[in-house]
This record gives C-alpha cells, structure tokens and sequence, in this order.
C-alpha cells in the first residue's frame, strides 16, 4: 500500500481508449504521464462507435483536469496516444491547438528525445511538438536517461528502450520511475510485454512496488506481430508480476476481448505469492470498459443515429476536422 505516492489512472484500454495516461502525486510534486488518448481509426473496418467518442470525451475532460494541477508532464513517445498533438483532429485524437496548449503551458515538460534513437515519423512529431505546444512549456528538457529531482521526490528515465521487439520498425520509448522516501513507482508504457528481455531485467532491477505496463498486443498476432514474439511478452510479463506486488496491465492487450483468458497463466503467477494484477479501471475500482474490441459488437447492438451515420460517411480528412455528433 502505497502512502506516500498517489497513483490515478486517467485513460486507458480498460476505460474505453487507447492510452495509458496516469497522475502521480507525491508531497513535493504532480506529474501527468503521457498526457493524451485516441482512439483506433479502423477495426473490422468500422470506425469508432459513439460510446467510444463519448469515453474519448470523458477522458479527455480528466486528463485537462489533471493539466491544470500538474507541475510536470511526461512523454514517453510520439504517438498520438501518449503526447497530445497541436492539429485538429476530431476523428482519433480529440486534439487541437487549444487542447494542446491547454495541456502543456506552463508546465515543465520532460520528453524523448526527438534526435537520437528515434524513427523517422516520431522524429516528425517531436520536432513539430517541440515548436508548438512545447514552445508553450515553462521548461521542455530531452528526458532519456535524465534524472530530476523535486524536494523529495526522484523522477529517473531510462534510456531508450525498444517499443516491442529488437529493433522495431516502431522505435523506442522511456520509461519512468518515481521514487518518493521508501515508495516507487515505475511506467513502463509500450515496451509491449515486454518482449525484450533486456527490458525485462531493467524493470526488475528497479524493483518498483507498483508498476504499470503495457501488455503485448495479441489481437496483432499472426497478422502483424510474430506469435513467438507475443509469447515472449506473455513469459516475461510472468516473471515481472512474480516479483513486483502490484502491476497495472493495461495498454495493446487489452485490445483483445480474450485477453483475460490469454493471461491466466499471469494471473496465476501473481496469485501464487500474494500478488495483485489489475486493469486501470480495477485499480480504480470500477469496471472494465473494453470498447474497441467490442466495436463490431456495439454497432449492431446499438446502432448509432442518422447524424452519426452521415458524419461517418464524410471523407476521412472532413471527419478530423467536425466533432462526432454523440
């Protein structure tokens, strides 16, 4: 139990987006990490169902919330779910300029470096957050590898770390640690499982007491993720919640409705030694809300209304630009 360190999940899988936005409080300090949410822009091919616009809402309105406390914001990464872009887009992101700047101003923002161990669409992106909304920032410093401390409170990024396997075409994101007296919390957003083992050994040397982590994406198996690679992620996960007494699972596995399923053997592994695994929303309490898997589900169950139908049918770029009729 954690007496020190606030931990509330803000967006995730579990809450109807795709995210993994958290608020930490300590005594000395409020960090808002990977302040951003979006949506999947095609599954089954259908777009988002209006009960996923309204959660994107919903979360949205929590994460502005949080903006407005925080002293400190993270960004793990540049995409669209984990760092708010300064475009208008209705569509996926339920971002703009506005809601960026909103977002940013004012706050000490510690990011990945967009110049070194980067791909080239998230170099884009970084360099484009870095003259708009990070422009707003009272401080925008390259986090990699960095250490920052506030009054007692440590924040400590690794260096880069893969997003998934060796050597993805996806790039490389950080994770964070949070240390406060004898508390630590360590985010670990889309190292996907992980499927690194290299990864794996540095979350265990830091040896948090809570950590949240993003799972390996098993509805990508055998279509675009190697199913080795996705067991991989699966045996490592074991092993992290064999040793660390609570894990927030969240992230690309929730994606899959049988994920639950999938993971007993984590379940178990955690079970047998006294160990809680749970989702963002059972973290929180509440239960999970798992919309994009549902999407074709939710379509014929609840059909959505003529206005919606008409906006679905505007070309992609007109989409981005109109907010949902929800």
């Amino acid at each position: 139990m954690l007496r020190r360190i606030r931990v509330t999940p803000l967006a995730a899988e579990s809450l109807g987006v795709r995210s993994i936005c958290t608020f930490v409080e300590t005594p000395d300090v409020k960090i808002l990490l990977d302040a951003a949410a979006s949506l999947g822009p095609s599954r089954w091919g259908l777009p988002p169902h209006p009960r996923e616009y309204r959660a994107l809402a919903e979360c949205r309105e929590r994460i502005s919330k949080a903006a407005e406390k925080a002293d400190v914001i993270t960004i793990s990464h540049y995409h669209f779910d984990h760092h708010t872009p300064s475009f208008t887009d209705w569509f996926c992101n339920w971002s703009s300029a506005e809601v960026a700047t909103q977002i940013y101003e004012d706050k000490i923002v510690l990011a990945k470096s967009h110049r070194s161990k980067v791909n080239p669409s998230q170099r884009r992106r970084g360099w484009m957050f870095s003259k708009t909304a990070g422009k707003h920032a009272e401080r925008l410093a390259v986090a990699d590898g960095g250490t920052f401390e506030f009054g007692d409170t440590r924040l400590k990024f690794s260096e880069p770390v893969f997003h998934g396997i060796k050597n993805t075409f996806l790039g490389w994101v950080l994770t964070t640690t949070i240390d406060c007296g004898e508390e630590r919390v360590m985010f670990a957003s889309d190292v996907e499982g992980p499927m690194y083992n290299p990864t794996v050994e540095m979350i265990l040397g830091e040896a948090p007491d809570l950590l949240i982590i993003g799972g390996p994406p098993l509805y990508l198996a055998r279509f675009k993720v190697d199913e080795t690679h996705v067991q991989q992620g699966m045996k490592n996960l074991e092993e992290l919640v064999r040793n660390i007494p609570t894990t927030i699972l969240e992230h690309h596995i929730l994606r899959d409705e049988k994920w639950r399923e999938a993971c007993h053997l984590i379940f178990d592994a955690a079970s047998k030694v006294g160990h809680a695994v749970l989702t963002a929303a059972g973290f929180l309490k509440r239960e999970n809300s798992l919309l994009e898997c549902r999407r074709k589900e939710l379509f014929e169950a609840e059909p959505p209304t003529a206005d919606f139908k008409k906006w679905m049918n505007l070309p992609r770029l007109e989409r981005r630009k109109v907010r949902p009729p929800i």
